[in-house]
């Protein structure tokens, strides 16, 4: 079998299976492989069944007080066991698992693995794995892998499927031996089989670096070109006007600041320079990328160029659209819109605008860099959030023009030795400055106990008429896993906050349903909104006044940080609760960093220091360049060895490697 084949060519991997798979962006054996686990669970020793709190994952040992049976009458065919050690009794329940029986003999010690839940005096599992001595000290020396999940899968479902797909796939290892052999690297199916199926934490770990690194050298190679083909072409959109600029600066209700005033002279100077811009503009959320942005527009249009800003979200562009008319059309520039959901009529009219040059500034999502879509004569690109776009895609943009300007915007605080790597071949304007009119966020990091004056909290803020983000970790709960979904904690918020507008929003859900329940949010008919780290780019309402992030220790960060910046945009105090859902000291001390450090790129570099680049099982930042399994503060040794690699290749064998991995359009990386 081949990386390209349909996964319902394996065993096991029916087309109803199938479907499920495709709606996890699954549909080849290459994407299965592809498709790694988001963390790792490790069986821990077991503990006494009176020491077990609500909530928790753990494992607890005892022999039946009797035989497990089917309970009569019931429709999900529950099986009852309980269970007693020298602290106290637990029950058990299993649904539509006939077969349990058999694994539940009286009187013998077993041990059960999963959640507990309190209900009153009654302590209990649900659908616990079962284990026999021998059986658990075998699993205590390994990892069990936890994936993304979608409704009609589970992790054990997709570890088999992975299984099966290893033991009859073809893995071509395209690394040179020479090089595996320099940086201690194992072989590419080695990797897949060890990050899929761990045995052993330290292979583990090994197989990580080896997969990170490739992303890596594929995403550096790519940017590498990126800056070769710019500088191979004379600046042929040179952008001198900016009379509309100084007017729009003289027109504001507020002044710039020091920072946003440098970066906007660093970027007039590119306009004019030898070479076309390629400049990265970096700054906390609520920095005022967006201002600077359309200054540059504003440049590009008086100068008789078209410009463009490609915004993340759909929600985003809207608002950017909105904030552009209002700003430029009394100057006489046309605004353009461009997102998915328009009508077929909106979006011809708003194509031919863009050929034809009636429109000098277009605002859009991905569907900007669709083939459908001609400029006039495109002289700036703008992409907002760039690491929610993949390299190619900003080279498709760049390419329908005669090599416009690039300024790509990013809110993720990045360390600047690694920020120096990463976009080493880039000039970088740094927002490190707040407006002065802006309210700092207050902020606390709490245990679970708080959650009851949390709740009161948010119901005086909501009756105060603001509006609030709830953060879980997962979409729905997952087996054996600790931390909040979203789909529960919906329900769970409707029963304590009767009376208030709630809704639920994560990533598995469709274009058109993210775009109405985030365009309800902005406009104030949903009052809290709880979602996954899908909100953390791409929205902007400055009503919203509280964030509560479940289980904040599950996040890096980085990622908490720029979640916190979804509020305090607008005039009134805003605040940030950070639950944390264990009792660990040391997630205690990376939490609280979040409560001193006074910009995101001091967290960063506190991440950075805490965690150290050997923390391979720790969290990962969300959503940093895209990558699936690499992390640029956990991996930062290995970013420091591919940045090595692809500088030390001449120009020549630099586009050889480039050209390849382009034809493959594969994620095998081509050396």
């Amino acid at each position: 079998m081949y990386l390209s084949d349909p996964v319902v060519k394996l065993k096991g991997i029916g087309d109803k299976s199938a479907k499920l798979y495709a709606k996890l962006g699954i549909v080849t054996v290459g994407e299965l492989l592809g498709y790694f686990p988001r963390e790792y669970e490790r069986y821990e020793a077991p503990v006494l069944i009176g020491s077990v709190t609500d909530g928790s994952v753990c494992t607890v040992e005892g022999i039946l007080t009797e035989s497990a049976k089917p309970i009569p009458g019931n429709a999900r065919r529950m099986i009852l066991a309980r269970v007693r050690d020298v602290s106290g009794e637990m029950e058990f329940r299993w649904f539509n698992s006939p077969y349990i029986l058999k694994q539940l003999p009286l009187g013998r010690r077993l041990l059960f693995r999963g959640k507990v839940s309190k209900r009153g005096k009654t302590v209990c599992m649900m659908q616990p794995e079962v284990f026999t001595e021998d059986a658990y000290r075998t699993r205590m020396r390994s990892l069990r892998p936890v994936y993304h999940l979608t409704a009609g899968l589970s992790s054990n479902a997709v570890s088999k499927a992975v299984t099966a797909a290893l033991s009859v796939t073809e893995i071509p290892d395209p690394m040179p031996q020479g090089k595996r052999k320099k940086h201690g690297f194992m072989k590419l199916s080695d990797a897949y089989r060890e990050i899929h199926a761990p045995k052993d934490e330290s292979v583990t770990k090994e197989a990580i670096r080896r997969l990170a690194y490739d992303e890596f050298y594929r995403f550096l190679l790519s940017v590498r070109h990126m800056k070769m083909s710019i500088l191979r072409e004379p600046n042929s959109c040179v952008i001198e006007k900016h009379s509309v600029a100084d007017a729009v600066l003289g027109s504001l209700p507020y002044v710039l600041t020091g920072a946003q005033k440098r970066a906007v002279a660093e970027i007039t100077n590119d306009l004019q320079g030898a070479y076309p811009m390629q400049r990265l503009l970096q700054g906390d959320v609520g920095s005022g990328k967006t201002i600077v942005a359309l200054l540059a527009l504003s440049m590009c249009a008086e100068s008789g160029f078209q410009g463009c800003l490609m915004a993340p979200t759909e929600v985003l562009a809207r608002q950017h659209f909105e904030t552009f008319q209002k700003t430029l059309e009394p100057f006489g520039m046309k605004i353009a819109l461009l997102v998915g959901s328009q009508s077929a009529s909106e979006r011809r009219k708003t194509l031919q605008g863009l050929s034809e040059g009636a429109y000098d500034i277009a605002i859009g999502t991905h569907a900007l860099f669709q083939d459908s879509v001609a400029f006039r004569k495109l002289g700036l690109v703008i992409v907002d959030e760039q690491h929610r776009f993949g390299v190619k895609q900003r080279e498709t943009l760049l390419k329908k023009g005669m090599m416009p300007h690039l300024l790509i915007m990013s809110a993720t605080p990045i360390p600047r030795t690694l920020g120096m790597m990463l976009y080493g071949e880039m000039d970088i304007s740094l927002l490190d400055e707040q407006p002065s009119d802006r309210l700092p966020v207050k902020s606390c990091v709490v245990d679970g106990s708080y959650r009851p004056t949390a709740y009161r909290f948010i119901k005086n803020q909501a009756a105060e008429g603001g509006q609030v983000y709830v953060i879980c970790p997962m979409i729905e709960e997952s087996e054996n896993s600790e931390g909040e979904n979203v789909t529960e904690y919906t329900e769970k918020l409707k029963e304590e906050l009767p009376g208030l507008s709630i809704a639920a929003l994560h990533g598995q859900m469709d274009g058109a349903e993210k775009n109405r329940i985030l365009g309800e949010f902005a406009a104030g008919r949903i009052t809290v909104l709880v979602s996954t780290t899908v909100i953390e780019v791409g929205i902007n309402v400055p009503n919203a006044t509280v964030m509560m992030i479940e289980n904040a220790e599950r996040f890096g960060l980085s990622a908490l940080h720029q979640l916190r910046g979804r509020v305090g945009r607008g005039a009134k105090q805003s605040y940030c609760i950070f639950i944390q859902g264990n009792d660990d000291s040391e997630s205690r001390e990376r939490l609280n960093v979040l409560l001193r450090a006074k910009n995101g790129f001091e967290i960063a570099e506190e991440d950075l220091r805490l965690r150290g680049p050997g923390d391979f099982f720790g969290i990962r930042q969300s959503g940093s360049m895209d990558f699936k399994i690499a992390d640029i503060i956990r991996d930062a040794a290995v970013l420091k060895d591919a940045k090595e690699d692809v500088d030390a290749l001449g120009p020549e064998e630099s586009e050889a490697q480039y050209n390849i991995l382009i034809a493959e359009q594969s994620d095998v990386v081509v050396y």
